[in-house]
């Protein structure tokens, strides 16, 4: 694959994820969060059956790459969504995007420790640019003031802030770790494979608190187009996002990868004006730009020299 369509598979992965972010408000309202996880999970593993079986070419799945497909799903998928999802509820979201914000620094950083991956002036710049421009589109949300509170109530909101600010710098290392451990996948398996097994592992994780979930709640309450937005949710987040994420990294570096997570946001700003009704203030607008323009400066082509090709590190 060329340069060029690894890019495109890593904007369309995060612009998907942004997507289905931005429209998951009505899933969260219809159904429990890990129900809606396990079903996710469950919904795309069908989908993906076919995508299970070893193809004859593939080496059997060593002891290291075992590790690394469950490391891959905990992380990415189990341990990602709830420092998320929990860090979200006890802090403010001005707090929760500033700290996300971070991911693309985060996988620059651990690309480096991990996968000895050289990183240019260019795509620090780039980084910078991600870093600066979700920042700026955080800080330049209009939050509704939360009620004067004092006595206890007022105590546990300040005491759960540094909790939740806590797990959301949480689910920006494992989201850098999603990356790299990605990146080390894609030299052993293949996409398809790849998105497959570790949907299976998120499936296992999560099946017993998705039973207990399921366990005496009334899915005949759940309106027909909530279930088909979980449909889109679970193919797009399970099958869509991840397969295209790890075909771009088959090409791409991790550190240059992960200045596409700027997509994200601005996927989900568009859909929510588009879709939604929302509007964007000029300040919005412009940081978007910022974000964009890293991601230009990660995909220029570098004269003079090859792309850096990350070490492999030992079995």
């Amino acid at each position: 694959m060329n340069r060029f369509m690894a890019y495109a598979c890593l904007a369309l992965s995060m612009s998907l994820v942004g997507s289905y972010v931005a429209l998951s408000k009505p899933l969260v309202a219809a159904l429990p969060v890990f129900l809606l996880a396990w079903l996710r999970f469950g919904l795309g593993g069908l989908a993906m059956l076919h995508w299970l079986k070893k193809p004859s070419m593939e080496m059997p799945l060593s002891g290291q790459t075992r590790k690394l497909l469950f490391l891959e799903s905990f992380l990415g998928n189990f341990l990602f969504s709830i420092c998320m999802l929990f860090g979200v509820s006890m802090t403010s979201a001005v707090a929760a995007g500033v700290i996300m914000a971070a991911i693309p620094a985060a996988v620059a950083l651990m690309s480096w420790l991990f996968l000895r991956e050289r990183i240019g002036l260019r795509v620090w710049a780039a980084v910078a640019c991600a870093v600066i421009g979700i920042g700026l589109v955080s800080l330049s949300k209009n939050e509704l003031p939360a009620p004067a509170a004092t006595g206890p109530g007022a105590d546990l909101a300040s005491k759960t802030a540094w909790l939740g600010n806590l797990l959301l710098v949480g689910a920006v290392l494992c989201e850098a770790a999603y990356a790299v451990i990605g990146k080390k996948l894609t030299g052993a398996l293949s996409p398809k494979r790849i998105t497959a097994l570790i949907n299976l592992w998120g499936f296992a994780l999560v099946t017993p608190l998705g039973l207990w979930m399921a366990w005496g709640f009334d899915f005949a309450r759940v309106a027909p187009s909530a279930w088909l937005l979980l449909l889109f949710y679970a193919l797009a987040a399970s099958v869509w996002t991840v397969w295209l994420w790890m075909t771009g990294l088959k090409t791409i570096p991790a550190n240059q990868a992960g200045v596409f997570t700027v997509m994200l946001p601005v996927s989900a700003a568009a859909v929510g004006v588009l879709v939604l009704g929302e509007t964007l203030n000029g300040t919005q607008i412009g940081a978007f730009a910022i974000a964009l323009v890293g991601v230009v400066l990660a995909t220029l082509p570098q004269r003079g020299r090859k792309a850096s090709v990350p070490a492999v590190l030992p079995h």
